[in-house]
């Protein structure tokens, strides 16, 4: 529906998103990634059927993540093209060539302030709290849960009202060998001074090693993506302590990245 009310309701790079631009995407997209990743989105008969919700998940594959091309198709499957996913992102993204276009299918410079619009307005906010810094954490740690300290998508949560959807993925992870994120290098460069705290180390194909640039094509590796129960922040209490909410929602997505794990037989090939 090129008419969307939501998204006519919202501020600036929200008000851009394009329904029927996403679904020529998207529709275009699925098939090469269910077949490339043999890739398979579980549980979404959890996820809240109407409204708000901000949905939350770990962050993997270095920089051609293919975390959103996974999961977008499946929630559009499901949900159809009058629900918005908008996904936060980092700015460096919207360096590429085909940054402009991004805005178009949802996703948008990551702030409290976009996030909140759009999770008041009724859309899906999908997070990596995390970010670049869980994108590249080191293979020999690859199924762990770490947003780095990170909690303002609990505050967002609290603030707006809605409900926490967490997620996991696996398989991404494996895409390349990702030997260390590079933080100690980033400072002594002085990267943070442009908004880059990691100078990642990883080897892969068909570059073998580098140093973030260039980036290696994503090997095959099986995605899983499973979405958990929804969790909601008032269960916490009247005034909800933000630390508390990130504990248990990093808690609850361990167990489960944990479980996906024990049953995952081999490398790659899921």
């Amino acid at each position: 529906m090129g008419d969307n009310v939501v998204a006519k309701q919202l501020p600036g790079e929200l008000a851009k998103w394009d329904p029927v631009f996403t679904r020529r995407v998207m529709g275009r997209m699925w098939p090469f990634m269910r077949l490339y990743f043999r890739a398979e989105v579980r549980n979404l008969e959890v996820f809240p059927p109407s409204g708000g919700a901000l949905l939350v998940c770990n962050h993997s594959g270095g920089m051609l993540t293919p975390d959103v091309p996974v999961f977008g198709p499946a929630f559009y499957a499901r949900f159809g093209y009058d629900r918005p996913l908008y996904t936060l992102a980092h700015y460096g993204i919207f360096i590429a060539p085909w940054g402009p276009l991004l805005p178009r299918l949802g996703v948008v410079h990551a702030s409290p302030e976009a996030a909140t619009a759009a999770l008041r307005s009724g859309a899906v906010v999908l997070v990596f709290p995390g970010g670049d810094y869980d994108a590249y954490r080191p293979t020999l740690q690859q199924n762990k849960i770490d947003f780095d300290g990170r909690t303002g998508y609990a505050r967002t949560a609290i603030e707006t009202g809605v409900p926490i959807v967490p997620m996991v993925s696996i398989g991404a992870q494996e895409t390349q060998f990702f030997l260390t994120r590079g933080t100690e290098l980033a400072y002594r460069i002085g990267l943070p001074r442009i908004r880059a705290e990691i100078m990642p180390l990883t080897v892969g194909l068909p570059f073998g090693f580098t140093v973030f640039f260039p980036p290696n094509l994503p090997l095959p590796s099986k995605i899983v993506m499973e979405v958990l129960d929804p969790i909601d922040p008032k269960d916490f209490g009247k005034n909800p302590d933000i630390d508390e909410v990130d504990a248990h929602v990093r808690r609850v997505m361990q167990r489960a990245l944990d479980r996906l794990a024990a049953r995952r037989r081999f490398p790659v090939l899921g």
